[in-house]
């Protein structure tokens, strides 16, 4: 049996410096808060709890005082900076370059004299997509998919962004029937905000998965990003499995298997692609 761990799975840049960040402060300090999960990952987030990290909610935040919070790569609304300000809090903040430079951007165009409409094309609820609306004081519209785009209304200029997490033909089907549905005179503009360590990622873990007779993909059951890696590896290969560590390995799908795959969504950590491995070969 031969094992090979995808090379270009792993950590993205704006993880790997939250993660950084965290165990900066906790080895000097031995404690430190963190505001939401600081990945999508419950094996990293218990790793990093067993030396000092705990997570807490916004409601939690309210209560505390005089202490250091770490803010995630997901990013924040505007109203966190606030809270922080107010309770003497010191943020540590980790927010992604790319998160935080689409958070400018709808800002500034919320904050246009003609307050154009505003579509996010986006999972409601997720960290990310809470700090993007919150640059527009919640008045954005959030859209999950092309069957909701009737939401929209067509008869005033609109402004489309997207996660930076969502799919690249998602957003693009989204555009071409927004389009279809434009009134005479309706400005529209689109940007492309997808993060391209994501979707740069689709063509190589296409390939990856066509290479192996099996494929285990490594992957937090919250990571939006993992989600849609996973679905384009079990396109490329029907063989292929979603695990959130080595204990949810069936061995009845290693049954004559020579060639085996593994790898992960920009939310896994290395360390646990590595463990599944490991354990393939005790097996």
């Amino acid at each position: 049996m031969t094992i090979e761990i995808d090379k270009g799975s792993g950590f993205c840049f704006g993880v790997t410096t939250a993660i950084s960040k965290a165990q900066e402060v906790l080895h000097k300090d031995g404690h430190l808060y963190c505001l939401g999960d600081i990945v999508h990952n419950s094996n990293e987030v218990e790793r990093l709890g067993r030396i000092g990290l705990e997570t807490i909610t916004h409601e939690q935040l309210a209560q505390l005082n005089d202490v250091k919070v770490l803010l995630r790569a997901h990013g924040e609304p505007p109203e966190t900076y606030e809270v922080a300000r107010r309770n003497n809090i010191e943020i540590i903040d980790a927010t992604c370059p790319v998160v935080l430079k689409l958070q400018q951007r709808i800002n500034k165009t919320y904050n246009t004299k003609h307050q154009p409409q505003i579509v996010i094309y986006g999972k409601r609820g997720h960290a990310e997509v809470n700090g993007l609306v919150g640059q527009t004081k919640g008045s954005a519209l959030v859209i999950e998919n092309v069957d909701e785009i009737d939401k929209i209304d067509y008869s005033r200029d609109i402004y489309l962004y997207s996660q930076t997490t969502k799919s690249l033909q998602g957003f693009k089907t989204i555009v071409e029937e927004i389009n279809k549905r434009l009134q005479p005179g309706v400005k529209f503009e689109s940007y492309d905000t997808i993060c391209r360590s994501v979707a740069n990622r689709i063509p190589q873990i296409r390939e990856f998965a066509q290479q192996h007779e099996l494929i285990l993909f490594v992957c937090g059951s919250k990571s939006s990003n993992g989600r849609i890696l996973f679905a384009e590896c079990l396109d490329a290969n029907p063989n292929s499995h979603l695990i959130s560590n080595e204990s949810e390995i069936d061995p009845e799908w290693l049954k004559d298997k020579e060639n085996i795959g593994i790898c992960g969504a920009t939310s896994t950590p290395r360390w646990l692609m590595n463990q599944v491995r490991d354990y393939l070969l005790t097996l």
